[in-house]
């Protein structure tokens, strides 16, 4: 019924916007159609709202932009949902995508009867073949409402932008989204500075001098839920978005160098749930002929765009003290006669977090092109810990021949992280971004060399394999 309504004036657009903001605050309940209809009808509001922004007043025009952009979250976290397996999938969405259309066609081109785009691998099951032809559906239409409503919120930025005077902001805060529009002196851009979206944040480097026009604007937002993909484990990410423009509301290009990169801080859900850590039971290997110097575990970490590793170790004996070693795709070795390793690194008890725990981290630069490590580690003896924790500059390793001793066990817990961008075919990718040390459970820590939407991946892995029952 709302999607009918004419659109006549000011009003009609703030009280459209309302309702449909209010409406769709349901996400779980909203069918494809729906969500289609939605998308159109708040498109065409702000279409409207930006044609007669100049003959209205500041206050009307803030209060439909704040409804619509409500609704636009609202929508992309709808349209996500399920994809993102948040969201259960609706009955009468399923029915329709494996439902024959009524303009059905036999020809292999016509995608409802294109079986290869719905099936896994060999997997022409009929299970599998109505799963994914309702996942191909849900895709299509975010892609299609992740455009919309990019354009929605260009429209947006140019209602509001031309109230703003050199040093204004004006800030959107809903239940679900929060945006900032501020117009600054081009000069701002010579001098580093920090940029804050409720949890989020930006920090500039300095001197970026990029436009000839006297005064910039800076569009900040953060929206509940990052798009879907799956390959980046970003279902658990907000999504950012930072843009620069200029006098005539065109993005401005930002380009930096890993010297003096932009560092972004992305939060996750505050609702992630973090499982507890694995026990390592290694004092029962003391009992069990063995040659192994250290107590050495695979991990597999192909992924399709670079991630980062953060280990946690939790000794169940703080005073004890450890040498973590890690070798790409190989199996790592250190003894008199051989270093073969690609990292290493001394726990000490005074490295221990505040949460007790031991912390290493090996970013996605390091990772890039491996598809899997296996790592070490091995109880340093008194003497060991004496000569090594004691001494502020560590020249050479702890070396021993000597196969490893635990006296206590620890707890692990190992999860990756990534960083990445949405292109302008709303794919997520990872090249010119680094994650940074700073990375933890409910933050991802980017190192970008551009501006666009940002997200964050982060999946905790299972029990890594004991590679000593291997060799």
């Amino acid at each position: 019924f709302i999607t009918k309504l004419v659109i006549t004036n000011s009003y009609s657009i703030q009280l459209q916007s309302s309702l449909l903001a209010q409406l769709t605050k349901a996400t779980n309940q909203l069918t494809r159609t729906t969500l289609k209809s939605v998308s159109d009808r708040c498109y065409q509001l702000a279409i409207m709202l930006n044609s007669i922004k100049t003959n209205i007043p500041y206050e009307y025009v803030q209060s439909a932009a704040t409804q619509l952009i409500q609704c636009a979250a609202n929508l992309l976290s709808a349209v996500n949902g399920p994809l993102q397996q948040r969201i259960s999938v609706l009955d009468s969405d399923s029915t329709q995508a494996t439902t024959f259309p009524s303009d059905y066609d036999t020809d292999l081109e016509f995608a409802w009867s294109n079986l290869n785009l719905f099936a896994d691998g060999n997997d022409f099951s009929w299970g599998t073949i109505q799963k994914n032809r309702n996942t191909y559906y849900q895709k299509q239409l975010a892609n299609q409402i992740t455009n919309q409503m990019n354009d929605l919120k260009s429209l947006l930025t140019s209602s509001l932008n031309i109230y703003l005077n050199i040093g204004q902001n004006i800030l959107i805060n809903t239940s679900q989204v929060f945006m900032s529009l501020e117009t600054k002196a081009n000069e701002f851009l010579l001098n580093k500075f920090t940029q804050t979206i409720s949890n989020a944040q930006i920090q500039f480097p300095q001197n970026l001098n990029l436009t000839n026009n006297s005064k910039i604007s800076i569009r900040s937002m953060m929206e509940p839920l990052a798009s879907y993909d799956n390959t980046t484990y970003t279902n658990l990410s907000r999504l950012v978005t930072f843009s620069i423009l200029d006098e005539n509301e065109n993005e401005i290009s930002i380009q930096t160098n890993m010297s003096h990169p932009i560092e972004i801080i992305i939060p996750r859900d505050p609702s992630i749930i973090i499982p507890p850590m694995i026990l390592q039971n290694v004092t029962s290997m003391n009992y069990t002929p063995h040659n192994q110097l250290f107590d050495l575990h695979y991990l597999n970490i192909t992924s399709s765009l670079s991630i980062s590793i953060h280990f946690e170790i939790q000794p169940l004996n703080i005073s004890l003290a450890y040498l973590f070693i890690y070798k790409f795709a190989q199996l790592p070795q250190l003894n008199t006669s051989i270093n073969n390793i690609d990292g290493w690194t001394l726990f000490c008890p005074l490295n221990l977090s505040n949460e007790t725990l031991y912390k290493y981290f090996i970013d996605n630069q390091q990772t890039s092109d491996h598809q899997s490590i296996i790592y070490g580690l091995r109880e340093l003896n008194s003497t060991e810990m004496m000569n090594t924790c004691s001494n502020t500059s560590i020249s050479s390793l702890p070396i021993t021949d000597q196969r490893f001793n635990f006296t206590s066990n620890y707890q692990l817990r190992i999860y990756t992280s990534g960083c990445y961008y949405l292109d302008k075919n709303n794919q997520w990718k990872s090249d010119g971004l680094t994650v940074g040390p700073l990375t933890n459970h409910y933050e991802t820590q980017c190192f970008s060399t551009h501006l666009t939407s940002f997200a964050g991946g982060f999946v905790i892995l299972p029990e890594s394999i004991n590679w000593n029952y291997v060799f």
